[in-house]
């Protein structure tokens, strides 16, 4: 029954229009994204940069259980 219902639809293609839809928003949207991923890239890089090429000893974990 359902596909009865449905088998002469045809799905409409929405375009943007800036003049019909007077925003603007997405624009902004995406410049923020952009400016996020530069600085992000910007603080990655001046943590390995800081770090440099030193190393990290961690020692293991220990427990209650552990048998000496």
């Amino acid at each position: 029954m359902d596909r009865d219902l449905f088998k002469d639809y045809v799905p409409e293609i929405l375009v943007y229009d800036e003049k019909v839809d007077g925003s603007y928003e997405h624009k902004i949207r995406d410049e923020h994204l952009s400016t996020k991923e530069k600085l992000l890239a910007k603080v990655r890089k001046a943590k390995a940069a800081a770090k440099g090429n030193q190393t990290i000893y961690r020692q293991p974990i220990r427990t209650e259980n552990e048998d000496k």
